[in-house]
């Protein structure tokens, strides 16, 4: 199931992510006697409980990490994965409508911060595509810096997602209270996604063209090693 038959928009289906493939987000940030491991990357529900732990085994391996740190990834990976699948099986509402997503990242030395229209009932729409072309459009080589736009944005259609099928639940209890895809859009945004949705039209493409950006102009800003040291300086400091 790619995308939404004309006419069906608003008839129940099963929940997934709303994106060409059902692939979750996971994200790592695990200290363990003063060390650290931070990692995001997305994961397939289907793929068998006895990846974790290979994942896990290999990671600690590849980066020389402690020996304790493979159970506390093995947890967190497996903890993320049983939030998802709580999700499953249940009715998912996803209506015709398009969501504003920000993403506000810095990896490595590159700091992006955007924001852009996304139509969560299009399940042909890829986050990885999209970040791989924006990434393109706008000159950036760090081929770390795609898959993290992508997990960004998989987060915030996760939590959508979510969302859609809190409004199921509603729904089939009653109409009182009734929280859709709707009220995530006005609430973050406001009008503004309104207004927006009106200069697309719904129809419009997730991978934008160059005349749109007058109306979310992507920001790039390339930070020097003193202010990447003084930035890793200061997360430590939050993190303890």
């Amino acid at each position: 199931m790619k995308s939404l038959p004309p006419g069906a928009s608003k008839a129940p289906i099963k929940f997934r992510m709303p994106t060409a493939e059902n692939l979750i987000p996971i994200r790592l940030d695990i200290e363990i006697d003063g060390q650290r491991y931070k990692d995001a990357f997305t994961w397939n529900p289907n793929d068998p409980d006895s990846e974790v732990v290979s994942f896990a085994k290999r990671t600690v391996k590849d980066l020389k990490l402690p020996p304790t740190f493979m159970t506390q990834i093995a947890q967190s990976i497996q903890t993320q994965l049983a939030e998802f699948r709580s999700y499953e099986g249940q009715d998912m509402h996803i209506k015709e409508k398009i969501v504003p997503l920000k993403i506000d990242l810095r990896v490595n030395n590159i700091v992006i911060r955007d924001q852009f229209l996304w139509d969560v009932s299009n399940f042909e729409n890829d986050p990885e595509e999209f970040a791989r072309t924006l990434c393109e459009d706008l000159n950036i080589g760090d081929p770390e810096v795609g898959p993290a736009i992508a997990v960004a944005i998989r987060e915030q259609l996760y939590e959508v997602a979510a969302q859609s099928v809190s409004s199921a639940r509603e729904t089939r209890v009653g109409k009182k209270g009734r929280r859709g895809i709707e009220n995530v859009t006005n609430s973050k945004t406001g009008n503004s996604a309104l207004d927006l949705l009106k200069l697309f039209g719904s129809k419009g493409s997730v991978i934008r063209k160059r005349k749109e950006w007058y109306l979310y102009e992507p920001i790039v800003d390339l930070l020097s090693n003193e202010e990447v040291g003084a930035l890793d300086a200061r997360e430590e400091l939050s993190a303890r």
